[in-house]
Formats: structure tokens, C-alpha cells, sequence
């Protein structure tokens, strides 16, 4: 059974990720799909719309075979940790034979010269990413300029002009690095992103709109009828069913009497000791609340924002605030481990098969829930507070809610064909 890896947040499934999904099993000649998916807390260091279970459900009707998760520690991270915890993920099952990913050109070549050049990092390569931080700029930006600045003096003149700066492609490096990096062995594949970029706040087409537009849609407008266009039923359903029970849409503004509390009960020291919190961004943070004219999550960020932190690093620190999450547990050393466990959160008739081949083929250990693990799996002690906390801003929280890590078991869906959504 060939297998197909994907990388996703899902938050929610689209009609575009559906395309994606078909295109990467076409072109991988796959016969199943399996995704490393996040938790209930993603990349740009925001909430998910809703839970990390209706989201399975989801995937798993969209054609999807088997879910498993990304750990808060890797999915609230920079493109480097994201990616190297996600392909680590998809490499550590054994099944997984190609894992494709979106980019906004489908150019994979030069994509893969700057992964083999830069693996080890040359030292000429740090120093031009140092200079172009030290004049100022954010991180992301810095760093694509270094990659093509690095690529130029090396004689690669067309690559050097690739686009680096471009989010699905500075992903996509960072994927392709962090498969160097582990000596893995599955196939790279890329798609083009198509009729929507990842940033678009706005649809521009009848059917296809990235996932920031259509959360948008939902939480400016608190309706499903306008978002309806650009997500199939299957997900329009699961959306329904916890609309109804009010369990979404999830947004940071769920979470300000957490956040604020988190940040009003640590000293500056204290805040220094948190992941993400760097250059004395915790005094701005500690001077900047008393100077709020209301106490929103936005006027925070705003109060915050500089030209070196963008909005999405101010979010990560926040939330890493907010989930206590401390240097000592994302250094360099820890994070560059990886993950010692793979953790399932659902999977099709097809998925069990999967399943049953992964338990045998797997370099990890197989979880179907967090219940008695070892006490050195600090990443999914994390995850258990990660999920805790997060159904704490849901309405109707409860125990049963707070602790299903420990309680609930993986999601079991049907296909596409089979799902009565």
C-alpha cells in the first residue's frame, strides 16, 4: 500500500485542501494518505477555530486515512521546528512512502539545491543571516534573504532569485531541510497552490479561499452561510454540529482572561524564562499593559508591534505565556530530538490497516491516547495542558472536555465514498 504524507492544520478542511489531497495522491500514485496534523493550537500562534477532534473527523472525510498529531511544542513554532517536528513525525511511522506539500510556484529544484547547500548551515551563511538581523529585520526575512544571498555567491544565479520569502515556499525549504537533517527516506513532492494564497484575507474565487479568508468569514460574520461555498458538506456538518453546541468558532479573544491572568501573575524575571520571549520583550510587555484603554487581546498586539516583532512572533509569545511553556523545554537540544511518541488521533477502515503496518514499521511508540504514558514524555504533558486550557475558553467546558486526551479514544471515520456527510 503506498503511502502519501501531508502537513496540515486543517483549521478548517477547505475545498482547496481537498484539492490539494486528491493532487497529492495523484501524483504520489498513492494508495492512502496519512497526515501529521495540529492540536488545538497552530503555527501563527493562534487557536484553532475548533477542537482537534472535530477537526480528524474532518480529515477523515475528506479523504484522509489516518491522523496523527503534532505536538503543541513543534505546531506553535517557527517554520524550522514546525517543519523538522512534522517530517521527523511522518518519517518515524515506516509507512510513509512520499509526502507532498503546497507551494505558490510547484517548483520543487530550487527548493532542493538550497536544502542540499544549507543542511549544515555554512558558516558564510549564518554571518550574512546575523548581518541582515542586526540591520533590523524579522527573522523570516532575514533568513530568505540570506538563502538567496548565499545562493548567488555560490554561482547559483537562477535559484537566487527564487522567491524564498513566499510562506508556502520558506515552508516548504524548512521541510526539505529538516528531511536532509533526519537521513529520511521519503519522496518530496510539490503541488501548485491554486486560485488562493495562504495569507488571503478575502476569497477571490467562487469556490476555492484559503483558511484565513473563511475563518474570517466565520467569526466576522458568526454564520456558516457565507463560508458554505468554500468548504465541502462533510465539513459544513461537523462545523453545524459544534456551532450548535456554541464549541466554535474559537478565537484568541476565548482565551483574554487566560492570557492576561498568565502574564499579571509573573514578574518580568519570570516572563524572561518563557519560550519566545527575547531582546526585553517582556518589559514591553509589562509596560504595555497598564497603557491599555481596554483590555483585548488586539490592543495588546498592537501596543507590542515593532518592526523586528511581526504579529505572528508577538502571538507565539503569547501563547507561550499563556501555555507556560519554558526555555528550559525548547532549546535547541530538546526540540532537535524530536518526538518520542506518535499520538493517533483518528483513522478510516483503510487507516486501521495502516495502523496495524505502523505498530510493526514504526522507530516510535504507538498512542492511541496520553493515558499512562512514561514520565519522560514531557512533549505530551504539553499537549495534555495544551488541550485543557484550550477547552477551558469553549463553552459548556467540562472534566470529560478538559482531560480527553487521557479518556477519549482515536476518532474512527469513513472514507469519502462511505461517510454519509
Amino acid at each position: 500500500m503506498r503511502t502519501v504524507g501531508l502537513i496540515v492544520e486543517y483549521n478548517p478542511f477547505h475545498n482547496g485542501h481537498a484539492y490539494h489531497l486528491r493532487q497529492s495522491r495523484a501524483i504520489a500514485d498513492a494508495d492512502a494518505v496519512v497526515a501529521v496534523m495540529s492540536g488545538h493550537f497552530l503555527q501563527r500562534g493562534e487557536p484553532a477555530l475548533v477542537d482537534k477532534w472535530a477537526r480528524t473527523e474532518m480529515a477523515l472525510a475528506g479523504g484522509c486515512d489516518l491522523v496523527i498529531e503534532l505536538p503543541v511544542a513543534y505546531a506553535t513554532q517557527a517554520a524550522e521546528w514546525f517543519a523538522y517536528g512534522a517530517v521527523s513525525l511522518l518519517e518515524a511511522t515506516g509507512v510513509v512512502d512520499a509526502f507532498c506539500f503546497g507551494t505558490e510556484s510547484g517548483k520543487l529544484a530550487p527548493l532542493m539545491l538550497a536544502a542540499e547547500l544549507l543542511a549544515n548551515e555554512p558558516a558564510a551563511f549564518k554571518d550574512m543571516l546575523k548581518l541582515r538581523l542586526d540591520e533590523g529585520s524579522s527573522y523570516p526575512g532575514a533568513y530568505s534573504d540570506a538563502v538567496s544571498a548565499y545562493l548567488h555567491r555560490q554561482g547559483h544565479l537562477d535559484a537566487s532569485g527564487f522567491p524564498f520569502d513566499q510562506p508556502n515556499h520558506t515552508l516548504a525549504l524548512h521541510y526539505l531541510l529538516a528531511l536532509k537533517r533526519i537521513h529520511g527516506v521519503m519522496e518530496p513532492l510539490t503541488i501548485a497552490r491554486e486560485k488562493s494564497q495562504y495569507n488571503d484575507e478575502h476569497a477571490t474565487d467562487a469556490s476555492i479561499a484559503s483558511a484565513t479568508a473563511i475563518r474570517k468569514q466565520l467569526l466576522d460574520s458568526r454564520s456558516l452561510q457565507e463560508a458554505g461555498a468554500y468548504v465541502p458538506f462533510s465539513t459544513q456538518a461537523v462545523l453545524a454540529d459544534r456551532w450548535a453546541k456554541r464549541q466554535c468558532p474559537v478565537s484568541w479573544d476565548n482565551f483574554r482572561i487566560a492570557l492576561f491572568n498568565a502574564i499579571l501573575t509573573r514578574t518580568p524575571s519570570q516572563l524572561a524564562d518563557i519560550h519566545e520571549i527575547t531582546e526585553g520583550l517582556e518589559h514591553r510587555i509589562c509596560n504595555s499593559m497598564p497603557q491599555l484603554t481596554e483590555a483585548t487581546i488586539d490592543q495588546l498586539l498592537t501596543a507590542l508591534k515593532t518592526k523586528r516583532y511581526t504579529h505572528t512572533k508577538l502571538q507565539r509569545a503569547l501563547l507561550s505565556i499563556m501555555l507556560g511553556h519554558s526555555k528550559a523545554d525548547f532549546t535547541r537540544d530538546k526540540l532537535a530530538t524530536g518526538v518520542q511518541y506518535i499520538r493517533v488521533l483518528g483513522f478510516t477502515e483503510k487507516g486501521k490497516l495502516l495502523l496495524r503496518r505502523m505498530r510493526k514499521a514504526a522507530s516510535l511508540p504507538v498512542l492511541l491516547s496520553a493515558a499512562r504514558p512514561p514520565a519522560s514524555y514531557r512533549y505530551l504533558e504539553l499537549d495534555t495542558t495544551a488541550t485543557a486550557i484550550y477547552m477551558l475558553g469553549v463553552s459548556g467546558a467540562n472534566s470529560a472536555s478538559m482531560y480527553r486526551d487521557f479518556r477519549g479514544l482515536p476518532i474512527i471515520g469513513q472514507s469519502p465514498g462511505d461517510s454519509p456527510l
